[in-house]
């Protein structure tokens, strides 16, 4: 699985002009599942995440997790994390078929739910419009094959 993590202030996701989603202060997790992938990888992907030290301690540094801070998180399926841009035009055949990617979505948004991350989520496969104000800005792209 794939996630670009930003640590932020705030954040949300609307549909149709409505907001079905937001958090702050905490994390924006755009996540994207790949062919093959795996409920253990969503589960390693949500532990990995909810123990990543990017908010600042009291002496300003980068020491302290969403769940020391008592944040929250906005995850959001982002299929396009699985773009193949070798061409002009993005290719996208690495991302999970429609039908896993969303099993594996919710199981990671489950997960991280687990470990003590309150979440709140997009509409999987929905048009989603996303506003954010990234903290720092601070930006983590994570790999669970790297």
């Amino acid at each position: 699985m794939r996630a670009l993590v930003q640590r932020i202030s705030e954040a949300a996701v609307r549909v149709d002009g409505a907001v079905v989603g937001q958090s702050g202060p905490g994390l924006l997790v755009l996540v994207c599942a790949m062919r093959d992938d795996t409920e253990t990888q969503a589960e390693k992907l949500a532990a990995k995440i909810s123990k990543l030290r990017i908010f600042q301690d009291d002496a300003g540094k980068m020491n302290l997790s969403v769940r020391d801070i008592q944040g929250s998180a906005l995850v959001v399926s982002q299929f396009t994390l699985a773009a193949d841009t070798k061409g002009n035009r993005p290719g996208f055949s690495t991302a999970a078929a429609p039908e896993i990617g969303n099993a594996l979505y919710a199981h990671f948004t489950d997960a991280l739910r687990q470990m003590g991350v309150p979440c709140e989520t997009g509409v999987f496969g929905a048009e989603m419009k996303v506003s954010l104000i990234n903290d720092g800005p601070v930006t983590i792209w994570l790999d669970t094959d790297q």
